[in-house]
Protein backbone atom coordinates (compact mmCIF):
# COMPACT_ATOMS: atom_id res chain seq x y z
CA UNK A 1 0.00 0.00 0.00
CA UNK A 2 1.42 3.35 -1.08
CA UNK A 3 1.88 6.04 1.55
CA UNK A 4 -0.93 8.51 -0.58
CA UNK A 5 -3.60 5.15 0.33
CA UNK A 6 -2.49 5.36 3.73
CA UNK A 7 -3.12 8.93 3.95
CA UNK A 8 -7.21 8.24 2.90
CA UNK A 9 -7.68 7.13 6.33
CA UNK A 10 -11.13 7.96 7.54
CA UNK A 11 -10.56 9.92 10.74
CA UNK A 12 -13.87 8.92 12.55
CA UNK A 13 -11.75 5.50 11.97
CA UNK A 14 -8.63 5.59 13.94
CA UNK A 15 -9.89 4.20 17.37
CA UNK A 16 -7.69 1.06 18.26
CA UNK A 17 -9.06 -1.58 16.13
CA UNK A 18 -7.37 -4.71 14.13
CA UNK A 19 -7.80 -2.80 11.00
CA UNK A 20 -6.58 0.30 12.46
CA UNK A 21 -3.47 -1.54 14.08
CA UNK A 22 -2.84 -3.54 10.75
CA UNK A 23 -2.64 0.22 9.11
CA UNK A 24 -0.55 1.93 11.29
CA UNK A 25 1.79 -1.21 11.88
CA UNK A 26 2.27 -1.28 7.81
CA UNK A 27 2.87 2.49 7.65
CA UNK A 28 5.39 1.95 10.46
CA UNK A 29 7.31 -0.46 8.92
CA UNK A 30 7.17 0.54 6.02
CA UNK A 31 9.06 3.91 6.78
CA UNK A 32 11.52 2.25 9.16
CA UNK A 33 13.96 1.18 6.86
CA UNK A 34 16.71 2.81 6.01
CA UNK A 35 16.68 5.55 2.98
CA UNK A 36 18.93 8.29 1.18
CA UNK A 37 18.99 11.78 3.04
CA UNK A 38 16.87 14.07 1.63
CA UNK A 39 15.55 17.62 1.84
CA UNK A 40 11.61 17.70 3.11
CA UNK A 41 11.06 21.53 1.62
CA UNK A 42 12.18 20.33 -1.62
CA UNK A 43 9.58 17.25 -1.87
CA UNK A 44 7.36 18.03 -4.12
CA UNK A 45 4.37 19.91 -2.78
CA UNK A 46 1.77 16.85 -2.91
CA UNK A 47 4.24 14.30 -0.83
CA UNK A 48 4.40 17.29 0.99
CA UNK A 49 0.95 17.56 1.65
CA UNK A 50 0.48 13.89 2.01
CA UNK A 51 3.06 14.23 4.81
CA UNK A 52 1.54 16.44 6.79
CA UNK A 53 -1.66 14.66 7.17
CA UNK A 54 -0.08 11.50 7.86
CA UNK A 55 1.49 13.19 10.57
CA UNK A 56 -1.38 14.59 12.10
CA UNK A 57 -3.34 11.26 11.66
CA UNK A 58 -0.70 9.32 13.57
CA UNK A 59 -0.63 11.54 16.25
CA UNK A 60 -4.22 11.59 16.60
CA UNK A 61 -4.63 7.61 16.42
CA UNK A 62 -1.47 6.97 19.27
CA UNK A 63 -3.30 9.52 21.36
CA UNK A 64 -6.91 7.61 20.88
CA UNK A 65 -4.38 4.27 21.33
CA UNK A 66 -2.77 5.77 24.54
CA UNK A 67 -6.01 6.53 26.32
CA UNK A 68 -8.02 3.30 25.39
CA UNK A 69 -5.40 1.61 27.06
CA UNK A 70 -5.23 3.84 30.10
CA UNK A 71 -8.84 2.96 30.19
CA UNK A 72 -7.86 -0.74 30.21
CA UNK A 73 -5.04 0.08 32.62
CA UNK A 74 -6.92 1.45 35.05
CA UNK A 75 -9.88 -1.50 35.71
CA UNK A 76 -6.36 -3.36 37.54
CA UNK A 77 -5.96 -3.07 41.01
CA UNK A 78 -2.26 -2.05 40.06
CA UNK A 79 -2.06 -0.76 37.12
CA UNK A 80 1.39 -0.16 37.03
CA UNK A 81 2.28 -3.59 37.19
CA UNK A 82 0.32 -4.37 34.09
CA UNK A 83 2.05 -1.88 31.62
CA UNK A 84 2.91 -4.98 29.63
CA UNK A 85 -0.75 -5.09 28.12
CA UNK A 86 0.30 -1.84 26.01
CA UNK A 87 1.31 -3.09 22.78
CA UNK A 88 4.84 -1.09 22.16
CA UNK A 89 5.74 -1.28 26.08
CA UNK A 90 8.97 -2.52 25.25
CA UNK A 91 9.82 0.41 22.52
CA UNK A 92 9.47 2.47 25.76
CA UNK A 93 11.71 0.88 27.51
CA UNK A 94 14.36 0.36 25.19
CA UNK A 95 13.72 4.63 24.90
CA UNK A 96 13.94 5.62 28.28
CA UNK A 97 17.05 3.42 28.88
CA UNK A 98 18.16 5.18 26.01
CA UNK A 99 17.03 8.45 26.91
CA UNK A 100 18.65 8.04 30.69
CA UNK A 101 22.10 7.18 29.18
CA UNK A 102 22.17 10.17 27.02
CA UNK A 103 21.05 12.52 30.47
CA UNK A 104 23.61 10.61 32.79
CA UNK A 105 26.67 11.46 30.40
CA UNK A 106 25.53 15.23 30.13
CA UNK A 107 24.47 15.66 34.29
CA UNK A 108 27.90 13.58 35.04
CA UNK A 109 26.00 10.40 36.28
CA UNK A 110 23.47 12.30 38.96
CA UNK A 111 20.51 12.41 39.50
CA UNK A 112 18.18 15.05 38.16
CA UNK A 113 15.67 16.61 41.50
CA UNK A 114 12.67 17.73 39.00
CA UNK A 115 11.59 16.47 35.48
CA UNK A 116 9.34 18.63 33.42
CA UNK A 117 7.72 16.45 30.54
CA UNK A 118 5.38 18.22 27.98
CA UNK A 119 2.75 16.49 26.39
CA UNK A 120 2.74 13.46 28.53
CA UNK A 121 -0.88 12.61 27.48
CA UNK A 122 -3.30 9.40 28.94
CA UNK A 123 -0.31 7.51 29.03
CA UNK A 124 2.74 8.62 30.70
CA UNK A 125 5.12 5.73 30.02
CA UNK A 126 8.24 7.79 29.44
CA UNK A 127 8.02 8.96 32.79
CA UNK A 128 7.09 5.61 34.35
CA UNK A 129 9.76 4.52 32.75
CA UNK A 130 12.63 6.71 34.10
CA UNK A 131 10.67 7.32 36.98
CA UNK A 132 10.29 3.61 38.29
CA UNK A 133 13.47 2.11 36.44
CA UNK A 134 16.31 4.83 36.42
CA UNK A 135 15.56 8.03 37.96
CA UNK A 136 14.33 6.38 41.14
CA UNK A 137 14.88 10.04 43.35
CA UNK A 138 13.45 12.31 40.67
CA UNK A 139 10.40 13.93 40.79
CA UNK A 140 8.47 14.35 37.77
CA UNK A 141 6.01 16.98 36.79
CA UNK A 142 3.72 15.96 33.88
CA UNK A 143 2.33 18.36 31.48
CA UNK A 144 -0.56 18.32 29.46
CA UNK A 145 -3.50 20.80 28.48
CA UNK A 146 -5.79 17.89 28.16
CA UNK A 147 -7.16 17.48 31.36
CA UNK A 148 -9.42 14.50 30.54
CA UNK A 149 -6.13 12.68 29.51
CA UNK A 150 -4.42 14.14 32.94
CA UNK A 151 -6.87 12.91 34.93
CA UNK A 152 -6.72 9.13 33.24
CA UNK A 153 -2.95 9.21 33.77
CA UNK A 154 -2.90 10.13 37.74
CA UNK A 155 -5.48 7.15 37.82
CA UNK A 156 -2.74 5.03 36.90
CA UNK A 157 -0.07 6.27 40.05
CA UNK A 158 -3.10 5.90 43.10
CA UNK A 159 -1.88 2.69 44.35
CA UNK A 160 1.69 3.09 44.07
CA UNK A 161 2.86 4.81 46.97
CA UNK A 162 6.19 5.61 45.36
CA UNK A 163 5.15 7.35 41.97
CA UNK A 164 2.02 8.55 43.60
CA UNK A 165 4.06 11.20 45.63
CA UNK A 166 6.83 11.79 42.75
CA UNK A 167 4.30 11.65 39.62
CA UNK A 168 2.91 15.65 39.46
CA UNK A 169 -0.31 16.24 36.79
CA UNK A 170 -0.09 19.87 35.76
CA UNK A 171 -3.59 20.48 33.23
CA UNK A 172 -2.39 23.84 31.60
CA UNK A 173 -0.80 24.67 28.39
CA UNK A 174 2.53 24.94 28.46
CA UNK A 175 2.68 28.51 26.89
CA UNK A 176 1.24 29.52 29.88
CA UNK A 177 3.85 28.62 32.10
CA UNK A 178 6.58 31.24 32.64
CA UNK A 179 9.14 31.07 35.64
CA UNK A 180 7.41 27.95 36.80
CA UNK A 181 9.65 26.28 34.24
CA UNK A 182 13.06 27.60 35.61
CA UNK A 183 12.88 24.84 38.50
CA UNK A 184 13.76 22.20 36.53
CA UNK A 185 16.70 20.73 35.94
CA UNK A 186 15.62 18.79 32.73
CA UNK A 187 12.66 19.45 30.22
CA UNK A 188 11.13 16.94 28.03
CA UNK A 189 9.28 17.95 24.72
CA UNK A 190 7.13 15.03 23.12
CA UNK A 191 7.25 14.39 19.73
CA UNK A 192 3.70 15.18 19.29
CA UNK A 193 3.55 19.07 20.69
CA UNK A 194 3.12 21.02 18.11
CA UNK A 195 2.64 19.19 14.89
CA UNK A 196 2.82 21.78 12.37
CA UNK A 197 6.42 23.46 12.55
CA UNK A 198 5.62 26.69 13.41
CA UNK A 199 4.15 25.68 16.62
CA UNK A 200 7.26 23.38 17.59
CA UNK A 201 9.43 26.17 16.64
CA UNK A 202 6.79 28.75 19.14
CA UNK A 203 6.90 26.06 21.78
CA UNK A 204 10.74 25.80 21.89
CA UNK A 205 11.11 29.71 21.61
CA UNK A 206 9.09 29.58 25.08
CA UNK A 207 11.32 27.17 27.09
CA UNK A 208 14.18 28.48 26.14
CA UNK A 209 13.33 32.16 27.28
CA UNK A 210 11.98 30.48 30.70
CA UNK A 211 14.21 27.03 31.66
CA UNK A 212 17.35 27.75 33.83
CA UNK A 213 20.46 28.80 31.94
CA UNK A 214 22.28 25.21 32.44
CA UNK A 215 19.34 23.34 31.98
CA UNK A 216 19.11 20.20 29.48
CA UNK A 217 16.20 19.83 26.79
CA UNK A 218 15.57 16.55 25.72
CA UNK A 219 13.63 16.61 21.98
CA UNK A 220 11.83 13.81 19.90
CA UNK A 221 12.96 13.98 16.18
CA UNK A 222 12.70 11.57 13.11
CA UNK A 223 15.01 10.79 10.35
CA UNK A 224 15.16 8.92 7.17
CA UNK A 225 11.35 7.96 5.91
CA UNK A 226 10.88 7.94 9.41
CA UNK A 227 9.78 11.92 8.77
CA UNK A 228 6.30 10.52 7.51
CA UNK A 229 5.50 9.68 11.01
CA UNK A 230 6.67 12.64 13.53
CA UNK A 231 7.69 16.23 12.91
CA UNK A 232 11.61 17.12 12.67
CA UNK A 233 13.66 19.32 14.69
CA UNK A 234 16.15 21.15 12.31
CA UNK A 235 19.18 21.72 14.85
CA UNK A 236 20.24 24.47 12.84
CA UNK A 237 17.54 26.51 12.83
CA UNK A 238 14.79 25.32 15.51
CA UNK A 239 17.09 25.46 18.81
CA UNK A 240 18.10 29.02 19.62
CA UNK A 241 19.03 29.62 22.27
CA UNK A 242 20.51 26.14 22.98
CA UNK A 243 24.08 24.54 22.18
CA UNK A 244 22.89 21.22 20.77
CA UNK A 245 25.41 18.41 22.39
CA UNK A 246 24.14 14.97 20.71
CA UNK A 247 21.54 13.76 18.38
CA UNK A 248 20.42 9.68 18.39
CA UNK A 249 19.08 8.05 15.13
CA UNK A 250 18.05 4.66 16.11
CA UNK A 251 18.03 2.04 13.38
CA UNK A 252 15.22 -0.39 15.10
CA UNK A 253 11.70 -0.30 15.86
CA UNK A 254 12.23 3.01 18.31
CA UNK A 255 10.53 5.62 16.09
CA UNK A 256 11.91 8.32 17.06
CA UNK A 257 15.29 10.56 17.02
CA UNK A 258 16.60 11.85 20.22
CA UNK A 259 17.82 15.32 20.90
CA UNK A 260 19.87 16.87 23.51
CA UNK A 261 20.63 20.36 23.92
CA UNK A 262 21.49 22.85 26.63
CA UNK A 263 20.60 26.47 27.22
CA UNK A 264 23.35 29.10 27.11
CA UNK A 265 24.40 30.78 30.52
CA UNK A 266 24.85 33.58 28.04
CA UNK A 267 22.33 35.75 27.33
CA UNK A 268 23.89 36.33 23.90
CA UNK A 269 25.99 33.32 23.01
CA UNK A 270 28.87 33.18 20.37
CA UNK A 271 27.96 31.19 17.39
CA UNK A 272 28.76 27.98 17.61
CA UNK A 273 30.43 26.40 14.51
CA UNK A 274 29.33 23.00 14.03
CA UNK A 275 31.09 20.15 11.68
CA UNK A 276 29.54 19.02 8.81
CA UNK A 277 28.05 15.30 9.87
CA UNK A 278 28.81 12.52 7.14
CA UNK A 279 28.66 8.94 6.05
CA UNK A 280 32.74 9.06 6.46
CA UNK A 281 32.92 11.32 9.87
CA UNK A 282 33.41 8.48 12.39
CA UNK A 283 34.83 10.25 14.99
CA UNK A 284 31.28 11.89 14.61
CA UNK A 285 29.06 8.87 14.41
CA UNK A 286 29.39 6.14 16.80
CA UNK A 287 27.76 2.67 17.47
CA UNK A 288 25.04 2.87 20.58
CA UNK A 289 23.58 -0.56 22.15
CA UNK A 290 20.55 -0.09 21.15
CA UNK A 291 21.42 -0.20 17.52
CA UNK A 292 21.52 3.50 16.83
CA UNK A 293 23.76 6.24 15.04
CA UNK A 294 24.96 8.93 17.68
CA UNK A 295 25.86 12.02 16.20
CA UNK A 296 27.83 14.36 18.70
CA UNK A 297 28.59 17.81 18.75
CA UNK A 298 31.69 19.02 19.45
CA UNK A 299 31.85 22.60 19.99
CA UNK A 300 35.17 25.06 20.60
Amino acid sequence: MSLQQKNHVEEDSLKPSKDVDTLFTELVHTCIPPCPKFDIDHLPKRVQNIRSNLIRLCGEAEGLLESHFSTILASFKNPLNNLKVFPYYNNYLKLGHLEYQILSQHLNNKQPKKIAFVGSGPLPLTSIVLASNHLTKTTFHNYDIDVSANSKASALMVNDDDLSTRMVFKSTDVMDVTSELSQYDVVFLAALVGLDKKDKVKVIEHLGKYVAPGSLLMLRSAHGARVFLYPVIDTDCDLQGFEVLSVFHPTDEIINSVVIVRKHYSHNPKVLQMPSVNSSSSSLIAPFNCNCRMMIFFHV
